[in-house]
């Protein structure tokens, strides 16, 4: 008779998403916590400055996670070759473990904390890589590139924080977030119209102009340079005024009345409209007094948070052999919780300037339960084999 402890364990250890997506919404929910209390002064200090530590690991802690989860996985499907399982998959998932734990413990341990980062980035570059150049599969060259930029501005942040590079910190999350948001921008183009036509229930084709993907590579292109290294108001303005354009017409193109129906499909669609109002504040800020954080945080809570657990919903139904028509009800009110936690962090502080207390407590109230609410449904699919019996 089998055991099930064995298996769930096995289970878990057989693909990067497992693990990955599993670490990746505990960790949500309790940086979160752990933002709280340092923002309520009652958090020991952490490695890095608060402001700092917090940005670092919803970047580089959490939704790096997620990336890792999805790439290990998506590069066995793309390549046929395995990425890493078992104790090899094991090795990474403790490497990005031991920098979260460090980065806890007081400034004593950053450069532990940086050894063990760097060398999870240079290992999961290496593991989707591998197979990628192996059989030539040069169209995943843009996908490399942006995990490369990932891994190296990590490494930047660590060389600002440990006092070898002025700018190094600020490099890093700017850019973090800006790369980031060029990866979903880029995944998007590729999956959402496929998802849309087979996750809606009736039939319907999308199109989208030819020119939209090129106008958006080169306007956001355009909009990092403008931001990170010139810090000209008005380019990152008229950039951003452009990539609201082009994202509109993309969303208008991919709109259909029967994604409403489909929580991994209005999550996804939901997440674009939240990178779609990071541009707009992005190019109002150009012109009138609105804090540029919020169009930040438009991209990192609403564009990168709801894309990254709508994806980690999603992945995680159809490599255990689950429909992802028919995913956990309560992702629903998942995706729900962290909408709220997105409109109320970017939204209120326009009009509720007086709040902002009140309303930032608000915002990571609603992300720790957004995320506690996925965990408690996904940990046992995450945890238990594939329910057709074949292996993944």
């Amino acid at each position: 008779m089998t055991n099930p402890t064995a298996a769930r364990r096995r289970a878990l250890w057989q693909l990067g998403f497992r693990p990955f997506f599993l670490a990746a919404g505990s960790f949500a929910a309790l940086a979160m916590l752990a933002w709280t209390g340092m923002w309520l002064g009652e958090w020991p200090r952490p490695a890095l400055p608060p402001v700092q530590w917090h940005a670092h690991e919803m970047i580089y802690g959490y939704a790096f996670a997620v990336v890792a989860g999805f790439l290990l996985t998506a590069v066995r499907n793309w390549t046929g070759i395995p990425t890493p399982d078992g104790l090899p998959l094991a090795t990474l998932v403790a490497s990005w473990l031991c920098a979260r734990v460090l980065l806890l413990m007081g400034p004593d341990w950053l450069l532990a904390a940086a050894a063990f980062d760097l060398v999870f980035g240079a290992a999961l570059l290496l593991a989707v890589a591998r197979p990628v150049v192996r059989v030539r599969q040069w169209r995943q060259s843009g996908i490399m590139a942006k995990l490369l930029l990932l891994v190296l501005a990590n490494a930047l942040f660590y060389a600002g924080a440990l006092g070898h590079a002025a700018e190094g910190m600020y490099y890093a999350l700017y850019g973090g977030v800006f790369v980031l948001v060029a990866l979903i921008l880029t995944m998007a183009g590729r999956v959402m119209p496929g998802f849309i036509e087979r996750g809606v229930r009736v039939p319907v084709s999308i199109h989208e102009p030819r020119w939209v993907s090129g106008a958006t590579l080169l306007l956001f292109l355009g909009l990092f340079v403008a931001e990170l290294f010139l810090h000209d108001r008005q380019a990152v303005a008229v950039c951003a005024l452009g990539l609201a354009i082009v994202t509109a017409v993309r969303l208008r193109a991919w709109h259909t009345p029967g994604l409403w129906r489909e929580p991994l499909l209005w999550g996804l669609f939901l997440a674009l409209v939240a990178i779609e109002a990071g541009f707009v504040l992005y190019a109002l800020a150009g012109w009138l007094p609105i804090p540029r954080t919020l169009a930040l945080h438009a991209f990192a809570a609403g564009g990168i948070g709801l894309t990254t657990l709508a994806m980690m919903a999603r992945v995680a139904l159809g490599h255990t052999g689950r429909d992802i028509r028919q995913p956990p009800r309560s992702v629903g009110w998942a995706l729900g919780l962290l909408l709220g936690s997105v409109v109320t962090r970017v939204g209120m502080p326009l009009l509720m300037p007086a709040s902002y207390v009140v309303v930032i407590a608000v915002s990571q109230a609603l992300w720790i339960a957004a995320f506690v609410v996925f965990v408690a449904a996904y940990a046992p699919i995450l945890l238990a084999p594939r329910v057709d019996g074949t292996a993944g």
